[in-house]
């Protein structure tokens, strides 16, 4: 009997007894009233900013504070605002404001310095900014979900300001929704202006773990998690139209393409040395290509 009820247990959805899934890395946890953040004093900016999003948050009424300043809760000093002064790059937001406008503190806290990255211009109010209104949309719909953000660091553009803050080459964004099946989805995106729809730079949670050293939802049981972050299955989420419009017309044209040729197998989720995807073709049955087949 015992052994059925925990069988049991773990084939339920997480909601409601799991209520933190706090990733696993190095840096300084700073924990905030509505999100967690590992501070990473070498690079002057988080590593990972976690938050669990509800629909009462994005349907909140509090305006923008717009009071950017340094987070008193990192022991080692965050960065500060002469750090962003004049530097052409955006305090872009990790745990986003829209998110976060339940009430005057939760939309505030989000204007901690801890909380930004520098972000081009065109990529925060652009490509970005879509993924976190698509975000806050999937929250409307099931009701609550958990969001972790953060940089990559690999082909970073440079530094700014007197703190010496790295400006990332890429983004990331992982979403796990615990409700009916459940289902994860990550997103890398390239500092700079987008030229994709969403759809298209929809990667595994497990590629996301491999370019950032990052263990994500490591409480859920490992049957799932393995499941769930191997997946790499952007069609079981529901895009907004402007965000999908390209993506699907591609679709259409790949599957009118392979009625004429064989389909080829999908691309190798190894990470080179530069910080890229391997270009070449996992062979058959693996997530991988002849040269990085795990032993």
């Amino acid at each position: 009997m015992k052994r059925l009820l925990v069988s049991i247990l773990l084939m339920l959805p997480f909601t409601g007894w799991a209520q933190t899934f706090l990733p696993l890395s190095t840096g300084e946890t700073v924990k905030h009233t509505y999100y967690t953040l590992s501070y990473n004093e070498s690079k002057e900016q988080a590593n990972w900013v976690y938050y669990h999003l509800t629909a009462a948050d994005v349907r909140g009424k509090e305006s923008r504070t717009d009071d950017f300043r340094p987070d008193p809760e990192v022991r080692t000093r965050s960065a500060s605002l002469a750090d962003y002064s004049g530097s052409g790059y955006d305090r872009g937001h990790l745990c986003p404001a829209a998110a976060m406008r339940l009430n005057h503190k939760s939309m505030s806290e989000t204007f901690y310095l801890s909380n930004m990255s520098p972000q081009k211009p065109d990529f925060n109010r652009g490509i970005w900014k879509k993924l976190e209104a698509q975000v806050r949309s999937w929250a409307l719909m099931d009701g609550d979900i958990y969001v972790v953000s953060g940089p990559i660091f690999k082909n970073d553009l440079g530094v700014i300001g007197p703190d010496r803050i790295t400006i990332p080459g890429f983004y990331y964004k992982v979403v796990y929704d615990p409700h009916g099946a459940q289902k994860m989805i990550a997103f890398i995106l390239p500092n700079e202006k987008g030229t994709k729809t969403l759809p298209e730079y929809v990667v595994s949670v497990d590629m996301v773990e491999a370019m950032t050293g990052i263990n994500f939802f490591s409480e859920l049981p490992d049957s799932i998690e393995n499941k769930l972050e191997a997946a790499v299955n952007p069609g079981a989420w529901s895009f907004s139209s402007a965000t999908t419009s390209t993506y699907t017309a591609s679709l259409h044209h790949q599957s009118k393409a392979s009625t004429t040729k064989a389909t080829t197998s999908r691309q190798c989720q190894a990470i080179t040395k530069s910080g890229k995807r391997c270009s070449r073709k996992a062979e058959p049955g693996s997530k991988y290509c002849w040269q990085h087949q795990k032993k």
